[in-house]
């Protein structure tokens, strides 16, 4: 059986010893052969410069185009390192383009009463207003003070079922003839009915070119949206110990598929004053991350388009409705609206915790709402005169039947129209594209070596090819390994080595 076994093993280490000869002679060529190979590959390559370093036989000339050669590869590639940085900090341009078109369209402007209650309503009630603050507090800032805790608490013991909601709907500013005197767009009369009612900070006010209706577009600068209020001072009324000590109509322009943003922003008209706004239209475009601050993929549940003043609502609403299992109905969502316990003990506490801890934040890519990619704004320009000379003062009180000192002190002006038809676009764009990064690959390329793409094929066929003849060549020229796995020669060599110590 050894005899057989040895037998087998030498066969099969002749036809292994063949099989290595056959292949090491088809599969790696000759000396000579690659030699040859490596001299026509530096002769016919596109690199310049290569052929000049090999068919020259002057030494001076060879060591001249060497230090040449290398001095433009080593700059090529100190160049494309330094593109390579530049793209990977992200550069960007601002470009601004201002366009002039036949026709704008007009945008959304909501208008709200500085004096937000009917006085009959809550002359008996004056802590409607500490509770209205706590209920638009998810909308803006409000310190809660000390002082109305304990008659809050009366009233929410007696009033458990009182809606908040229905009382200002019901006892808040109304729009109607009365206090819309004039309303007309580019010439042609407007009414109330064309006016959407919103709730805001100010409770009711109302949205003039709203989403839901036909755009309205303009097509000639110096005219658009006149308007004549009446706010009622008698009528209507707010607590000056909150703050709330004017008197006009404040109003905010935007666009038609967003809700409006007071909360410190909104245009301000006091009353017996007549104010001319001249507004542009600017469209901004931002970059996505990593370039800008904008997620192309941000969508809004309750919301048309994506913008950050609809983000936070809808932030807070989430953030508040998971805490106290109800909805505050001034922010966007389906559920069960909060009561006035469930305002005063978990939602206020709860907005306020969102704003201490930070949970709905604005601004950078990693934020809860990053920058929109797209927004419109409308900058404003806003000058104002006294409403009314003496012969439009008496013409107003016969119109109306009241006193000049009445039309001093009630009615607000306002006229809105663009400066000029056309808008500004500011977009942010890529500094460096990728198909720019690439040309400026190439042109270095191209500059310092003559080299393209088909030279870069050719180099990685050269590497390729020697590559695998040298693992070829290292892979059937490795020397035999032991047998370790022959138990019989392992048990004759163990016996010999024995056998030759117990002869010693």
């Amino acid at each position: 059986m050894d005899q057989l076994g040895r037998f087998i093993q030498s066969d099969a280490k002749g036809i292994l010893k063949k099989v290595r000869l056959y292949l090491i002679k088809k599969l790696v060529p000759h000396l000579d052969d690659r030699r040859n190979y490596h001299r026509e590959f530096a002769s016919s390559t596109s690199f310049h410069g290569v052929h000049n370093i090999v068919q020259t036989q002057s030494k001076t000339r060879k060591v001249l185009w060497l230090f040449v050669v290398i001095s433009c590869f080593t700059i090529v590639i100190w160049q494309i390192c330094s593109r390579f940085i530049y793209y990977f900090t992200w550069p960007t341009t601002t470009t601004v383009v201002v366009q002039y078109v036949e026709n704008v369209q007009f945008p959304a402007v909501t208008f709200c009463n500085l004096n937000r209650f009917q006085a009959h309503a809550v002359s008996n009630l004056k802590i409607i207003f500490f509770i209205w603050n706590i209920v638009s507090g998810v909308l803006h800032n409000f310190s809660m003070e000390n002082k109305y805790s304990r008659e809050l608490n009366d009233f929410l013991l007696g009033n458990q079922n009182f809606s908040i909601k229905e009382f200002t709907k019901k006892n808040g500013f109304y729009l109607n003839s009365s206090t819309l005197l004039e309303c007309n767009f580019f010439g042609k009369p407007c009414y109330p009915q064309d006016f959407e009612h919103v709730f805001t900070e100010y409770g009711n006010c109302f949205t003039f070119n709203h989403n839901d209706l036909a755009a309205r577009t303009v097509s000639l600068s110096g005219r658009g949206l006149h308007l004549l209020f009446d706010v009622q001072q008698e009528q209507f009324t707010d607590e000056p110990s909150l703050g709330y000590t004017d008197a006009g109509i404040t109003f905010d322009i935007h666009s038609p598929r967003e809700l409006p943003h007071f909360d410190g922003l909104g245009l301000l008209t006091p009353v017996g004053m007549h104010a001319q706004v001249a507004i542009r239209q600017l469209k901004s475009i931002i970059q996505e991350y990593p370039w800008g601050e904008c997620k192309p993929d941000k969508k809004l549940r309750y919301h048309r388009i994506y913008s950050t003043n609809g983000c936070l609502q809808e932030c807070k609403a989430r953030y508040i409705q998971d805490w106290c299992g109800c909805l505050p109905f001034i922010l966007p969502g389906n559920g069960t609206e909060c009561d006035l316990l469930k305002y005063y003990n978990c939602v206020y506490p709860a907005v306020y915790d969102i704003e201490m801890k930070g949970l709905c934040t604005v601004g950078t890519h990693n934020s809860t709402c990053p920058a929109p990619c797209e927004e419109t704004d409308y900058p404003t320009t806003v000058t104002y005169s006294s409403f009314g000379g003496e012969n439009a003062i008496k013409y107003y009180s016969a119109k109306l039947k009241k006193t000049p000192e009445y039309i001093r002190q009630n009615l607000v002006s306002i006229d809105i129209k663009y400066r000029d038809l056309s808008y500004k676009i500011t977009q942010q764009q890529k500094a460096l594209t990728v198909s720019e990064l690439l040309a400026d690959v190439g042109g270095q390329l191209g500059l310092f070596c003559g080299a393209s793409m088909i030279t870069i094929i050719e180099l990685l066929e050269y590497i390729l090819t020697n590559f695998c003849w040298m693992c070829i060549f290292l892979l059937l020229k490795a020397p035999e390994m032991p047998q370790w796995n022959n138990p019989s020669h392992n048990q004759a060599t163990h016996k010999e080595k024995k056998k030759r110590i117990q002869e010693c």
